[in-house]
């Protein structure tokens, strides 16, 4: 380490270059990473809030919330279950609103909830839903930019019905859309309004999400039947994209990964062979192929940390100077697990480089015409 940190110290230009590759690296790897989970958020973020360990949905329907219809009266049916704690009924559907006298529509996912269930989202500004006022609507934070405010009557376009903002609350996209969230019965009054729209089903829902950590979902569909039980995850999963698109983004981040992996391994290559007279005095003069090893992993490790973290500042930093509507999610879980492994990829290319040394011949070396 004190040969590393003397090294270093001495060709401060050589090294700094070399830090600044792997700054310019890192900072493109958490800034990929930030704007891949900010987008996956958007597209199931209300999905991803629920409290819930499991979703029932219809049969067949393949954890796709547009694709089930099922009763809400299989509620009653679940809660008799033992393994059950609670349940909560849920709709969803897509649409467009417009403030009162102004004609500019805004799309918006329309979610149905029971007021008062554990899958209600926490208000931060007004009121939570209230069962015995049907028009009343929670609205995510965003609307507000859009000129939405507590109070405001809003219409859904294509309908008749009028909704009344009685909250906010934030982080609740769905299909990267904001959310309003409304009582079942008003969701049910937009998406079921054309007849013979809920398959006769009188009190129909998409789904119902279930607190239930030790359930046994293979053995509850079928003492239920008629349904089929998805994990949260599952659920997530299951919505439209979000597969396809998080695929799209983590084979980026692993190309990305892949290709920096190669090029620190040839900058710090190319060093070791300029470096080979010297590692051929040090040799004659009684170093350890170990000593020189040790020197060289730690020379690395120090540059490549240096980078890094400087690497994660500056993600932070421009986090700062994005528009609010970017979608920039950088989890610290994702700055962890990248920063280890872009450290382990350059301590890793260090070894390509003592294979190189332990070959020295250090009579050739300093033979050698530099």
């Amino acid at each position: 380490m004190f040969l590393a940190l003397k090294e270093i110290k001495h060709a401060k230009l050589r090294y700094s270059m070399i830090t600044m590759i792997i700054v310019l690296i890192a900072w493109l790897t958490f800034i990929l990473s930030g704007l891949g989970n900010g987008l996956s958020t958007l597209s199931a973020a209300s999905i991803k809030n629920l409290d819930a360990h499991y979703v029932v949905y219809e049969e067949g329907s393949g954890s796709k919330f547009s694709k089930s219809l099922i009763s809400a009266s299989l509620k009653e049916k679940i809660d008799a279950q033992s393994e059950v704690e609670d349940s909560a009924l849920f709709g969803s559907a897509m649409a467009a609103v417009s403030k009162k006298g102004i004609d500019e529509k805004t799309d918006i996912a329309l979610l149905g909830i029971e007021p008062g269930s554990f899958i209600e989202p926490k208000v931060i500004e007004g009121k939570k839903l209230d069962k015995n006022i049907q028009n009343g609507v929670l609205a995510n934070k965003t609307l507000q930019d859009k000129g939405y405010a507590i109070g405001d009557e809003i219409k859904v376009d294509s309908s008749t019905i009028v909704l009344k903002i009685v909250g906010f609350v934030e982080n609740e996209t769905y299909n990267h859309l904001p959310v309003l969230f409304s009582t079942v019965e008003q969701w049910r009054a937009y998406q079921f309004a054309a007849p013979g729209a809920n398959n006769g089903i009188d009190d129909v829902v998409n789904a119902i999400a279930l607190q239930a950590p030790n359930l046994d979902a293979e053995n509850f569909s079928e003492k239920i039947g008629g349904i089929e039980t998805a994990t949260k995850s599952q659920a997530i999963n299951g919505m439209p994209g979000y597969m396809e698109e998080n695929g799209t983004i983590v084979m980026m981040l692993v190309f990305l990964v892949a290709i920096s992996a190669f090029v620190i391994a040839v900058f710090f290559y190319v060093l070791t062979i300029q470096k080979t007279q010297q590692f051929g005095v040090m040799k004659a003069i009684g170093a350890k192929n170990s000593f020189i090893t040790k020197a060289i992993v730690s020379q690395v490790f120090i540059i490549s940390l240096v980078g890094i973290l400087v690497g994660v500042v500056l993600t932070y930093l421009t986090a700062l100077v994005f528009p609010e509507d970017m979608p920039f999610n950088l989890d610290p879980t994702l700055v962890v697990l990248y920063g280890f492994a872009l450290l382990l990829i350059s301590v890793l290319s260090s070894f390509v480089c003592v294979r190189q040394v332990s070959k020295v011949d250090p009579l050739t070396a300093l033979g050698r015409v530099e």
